[in-house]
């Protein structure tokens, strides 16, 4: 079994003496993002992290896309509010108790540096700098311990590292594939031809975790439940049930490109996946970054031990199929996720789509987000 980000799986659950204190704890109210980051720092799909990032480990990471310690990590992981340090408060969402913290570092940053070093531009219109320009002008680090989650939602297809190392255990290797949209075809040729180079690479057989990313994204992406459904009928028609697993990661898309690449190989990797799918433009937005940059930032992470599986940009060839551009020697057609997008928006035929996953995405009235659906539009 692949060993966690660190070499062993972080857990910070609140027992029940600490939730009980908890209700006596001044409190503090933090949003749904910083509140699902308890969460995943609690049950370890943030390995190794303990709780919020104190100065040296945010500094380290800005710039050396590592903590402190030298590990791997290249997403900041902060809490943007003023505490004390040296104090203990109940962290709460919507008036739920949602974890402890000891806050053991209260520090002022700069927030176009911090732009600058994780999404490489200070650009406004860059979703993710417009968010990082919102939050509060200081930060508190420290450990938490998680209590209640924020978003109980679609927990059928939850399963936290504890739960998903089980279960693929048996399975020898595991393939991920990060997602935030509704599967067309493209996404389907990769995930099976990922796992026929690892069955040939290894001569062991591979399993398919599919771990869509389930939370706050950007205007135009799909929503959570549409790619819940088309990924749950997709795997009903056309994959091994025994061999595939559907399981959501709650958190918010950073569209950081490169460095976002490298932070969902880690998540990955603590969720018990052996070999992480790595296509054109992973976690980007507009034309920020080059198509194979994250390639190359991988590249530069060598402490990972789940084993990054890069794939170029694919086409539909009406002789070929779907191949490799660098491949095929006919002009043919791209998948174009702006193409998919219009053709459910108009209700147009869409050739790259399975007809059963094309179906059940057009129950739904909208089945993109919304502006008010987000506090940034890209």
């Amino acid at each position: 079994m692949i060993r966690p980000h660190g070499g062993k799986l972080v857990k910070r659950v609140a027992d029940e003496r600490l939730k009980d204190e908890a209700k006596e704890l001044e409190k503090v109210e933090i949003d749904r993002e910083r509140a699902l980051d308890v969460e995943n720092i609690g049950l370890g799909i943030y390995s190794p992290l303990e709780g919020f990032m104190c100065s040296s480990d945010l500094e380290s990471v800005l710039w050396e896309g590592r903590l402190d310690s030298g590990l791997s990590f290249t997403i900041p992981v902060i809490l943007d509010e003023k505490l004390e340090e040296g104090e203990t408060y109940a962290l709460t969402h919507k008036d739920t108790i949602i974890g402890v913290m000891e806050v053991e570092d209260v520090f002022n940053y700069d927030k176009k540096e911090y732009a600058r070093c994780v999404f490489g531009t200070e650009d406004i219109n860059h979703p993710g700098v417009a968010r990082v320009m919102g939050f509060g002008e200081r930060l508190s680090g420290g450990k938490v311990w998680f209590v209640e989650t924020a978003d109980s939602r679609f927990d059928h297809v939850y399963f936290p590292p504890e739960v998903s190392r089980e279960i693929f255990r048996k399975w020898g290797c595991v393939v991920a594939f990060q997602t935030r949209n509704a599967p067309h075809l493209g996404h389907e040729y990769v995930q099976k031809a990922a796992l026929m180079a690892v069955e040939a690479y290894t001569g062991r057989e591979a399993g398919l975790f599919i771990n869509p990313v389930i939370g706050r994204k950007k205007r135009g992406d799909f929503r959570d439940e549409v790619i819940l459904a088309a990924y749950e009928t997709l795997i009903e028609n056309y994959y091994r049930k025994d061999k595939t697993l559907l399981g959501i990661w709650k958190t918010e898309m950073r569209y950081a490109g490169p460095r976002e690449a490298v932070f969902h190989a880690i998540v990955r990797q603590n969720f018990g996946a052996t070999h992480f799918i790595v296509g054109r433009d992973h976690a980007g937005v507009g034309s920020y970054y080059g198509p194979y940059d994250a390639h190359e930032k991988l590249k530069e992470h060598d402490d990972l031990r789940i084993k990054p599986l890069f794939f170029r940009e694919f086409h539909c060839c009406s002789r070929c199929g779907i191949v490799s551009k660098s491949i095929c020697p006919h002009s043919a057609s791209d998948f174009s996720g702006t193409y998919v997008r219009n053709c459910l928006v108009n209700n147009h035929p869409c050739e790259f789509i399975r007809e059963e996953v094309l179906e059940v995405v057009r129950k739904f009235d909208n089945p993109f987000v919304g502006i008010e659906e987000c506090e940034v539009e890209a």
